[in-house]
């Protein structure tokens, strides 16, 4: 079940491959759909922007070009109101017809005919007299009722310089009066007709076939309109005020259609120029330009999606190997395949670590074979070891109920003695226990020493305090003291000996001293008793001496806990235990 679990873990539901994929392709599409949207913002804004700097230069071309003429034409006003001929023809009291006045009138249309000669942008001049003398050359008809028209009102209110007017209707055209003075009094009006074909011509600036052009004087008089147009004239009045004082372009939605609209205002004439441009037609190249655009993108994604697929593919090959090699060893085979991941980026890193960590995961396992094998030995001979002493403790009972039988007090003591020790140092199995329990297997092992010797052996124990007793300390730490003393310090003496036992306490220290009154030890003495390529072996129940016990104290508890010794030969030796208070 965990190592379903654990296939189940490293299972390829979320590939790398796939994920530099997917992460590549999208970084290169918002790339591309990026690169695209710029290139054709950036197109459609430089076809806009030549668009309008094209109508602008023809607006301003067509402004020039009309400026010229009526400039021209301007000169022509000048020259026939400072000529003598027909000054001296509108003041003369000739009346029609008559012999003087057919000679005025011939005078004066020679004179017109060779001003206006070669200038086919005029289409008529006319010089009007205040007193009913008309003289004109060219076309329309004119007699004297045109004093009487809106145009020579027109004409006669703004002619002091040069006015214009827009003459609708059968004959289309664009009039341009001056005033003729003589001594200051207003006498009549001369007038040039510019040809209605010559300003269509200059204002035919079309940049699509659906463009519209309009020119309006000062007073929302159209001077040029398209043959097709969006816009009526009220419309077209009500859109060009919203547009007043401005000149440049902007965009505008007229019936729902967009448009760019450009302004621009004579100086010379005060007229306005509009040109409206359908967005829709203007973008038509833009929008061809869109379509290759897109289609050259999707190529593109294509071959890089390709590309990034082989790409992929081959930075993840060495993945899937050591992936390979991971479900090779998780099925429990420790032996990598033979083909090695050679690359020295990360994965051959990764690799190398891999490697190494089966080697020794290979090691770990024979290690443990190992010894669970010894384990099982060593439980068989545990098994055999308990058996040991229950058969043991089964003799020395035996022993113990023969004595008692044969009434022999001695070899009871010394077996329920013996019985006791090795049923406690061989049963407990815990390192440590009560100060109480580790006195008792003193007094035990004291109890079976003291028949060995002749003289007397006594034990003395005194306890500062009887709450000491619970302390936790180690196991068989001061029987090893106990017997060094009666070993070496009074097994030679020839008197009785003593072994006193003090217990107390010194701030957070257990002060145990075990003191005999033996033979004593040198220095030298005291010091082979802790050199440490010394084995105590000369001790007769435990194999333990002063060394092994202070070792284990200062191993467990560090300085300065430990054992220290204090002798004076043929008087004393005192053993004192430093031990940390450890409640039970």
């Amino acid at each position: 079940m965990k190592m379903f679990s654990i296939k189940k873990l490293i299972s390829p539901t979320g590939s790398i491959q796939g994920k530099i994929f997917v992460a590549f392709s999208l970084v290169t599409l918002i790339g591309i759909v990026a690169v695209t949207s710029i290139v054709y913002l950036y197109m459609r804004e430089t076809v806009k922007n030549n668009a309008i700097n094209s109508v602008n230069e023809s607006i301003r071309q067509a402004d020039e070009s009309l400026n010229l003429r009526l400039e021209e034409v301007s000169r022509l006003n000048t020259v026939v109101a400072t000529n003598k001929t027909v000054l001296d023809t509108l003041l003369s009291k000739t009346e029609e017809p008559s012999f003087e006045w057919f000679q005025e009138q011939k005078r004066i249309e020679e004179f017109l005919a060779a001003l206006i000669a070669y200038k086919s942008y005029i289409s008529r001049v006319a010089v009007i007299g205040l007193n009913q003398k008309v003289f004109f050359v060219g076309s329309p008809w004119l007699d004297k009722n045109v004093l009487f028209s809106p145009m020579m009102d027109a004409l006669l209110q703004n002619g002091s310089g040069h006015a214009y007017f827009h003459q609708t209707g059968f004959n289309n055209s664009i009039v341009t009066g001056r005033e003729l003075r003589y001594n200051r009094n207003l006498i009549g009006m001369v007038m040039f007709d510019l040809n209605d074909e010559f300003i269509k011509k200059i204002y035919d600036v079309k940049p699509t076939p659906d463009s519209m052009l309009y020119v309006v004087d000062r007073k929302n008089e159209f001077i040029y309109e398209p043959q097709t147009s969006v816009l009526d004239k009220e419309a077209f009045i009500q859109f060009n005020q919203q547009l007043a004082g401005t000149d440049g372009s902007v965009e505008k939605v007229i019936n729902q259609q967009s448009y760019l609209v450009i302004t621009r205002k004579s100086d010379y004439t005060g007229w306005s120029t509009v040109a409206l441009v359908p967005m829709k037609s203007l973008l038509t190249e833009t929008t061809h330009i869109r379509n290759v655009l897109a289609t050259v993108a999707i190529i593109v994604f294509i071959f890089i999606v390709i590309g990034t697929l082989q790409v992929s593919s081959r930075i993840t090959r060495n993945i899937r190997r050591l992936r390979s090699m991971m479900m090779h060893v998780m099925e429990g085979n420790m032996t990598l395949p033979t083909v090695e991941i050679q690359s020295k980026d990360e994965i051959g890193q990764l690799y190398l670590v891999f490697k190494s960590m089966v080697e020794e995961l290979k090691r770990l396992l024979e290690g443990i074979m190992k010894t669970e094998r010894e384990k099982r030995e060593a439980e068989l001979a545990v098994l055999q070891a308990q058996i040991r002493p229950h058969f043991l403790y089964n003799t020395l009972n035996t022993v113990k109920y023969l004595a008692k039988i044969n009434g022999v007090p001695n070899i009871v003591e010394v077996s329920e003695s013996l019985i006791e020790l090795m049923r406690g140092v061989l049963g407990n199995t815990n390192e440590f226990l009560t100060l109480q329990e580790e006195l008792q297997y003193v007094r035990n092992y004291v109890t079976i020493e003291k028949y060995k010797y002749v003289e007397p052996l006594h034990l003395n124990i005194e306890v500062e305090n009887d709450d000491l007793l619970q302390l936790n300390v180690l196991k068989l730490m001061l029987q090893p003291l106990v017997e060094n003393a009666i070993v070496h310090g009074l097994s030679a003496s020839s008197y009785e000996g003593t072994v006193d036992i003090r217990i107390y306490k010194v701030n957070d220290e257990l002060r145990i001293e075990v003191r005999d009154n033996g033979k004593g030890m040198s220095k030298e003495q005291i010091e082979h008793l802790f050199e440490v390529n010394k084995v105590q072996t000369n001790t007769r129940f435990s194999g333990m001496g002063v060394r092994n016990v202070h070792e284990r104290i200062v191993r467990l508890f560090g300085e300065p806990y430990g054992v220290f010794v204090e002798s004076e030969p043929d008087v004393y030796t005192i053993v004192q235990i430093r031990f940390p208070l450890l409640p039970a």
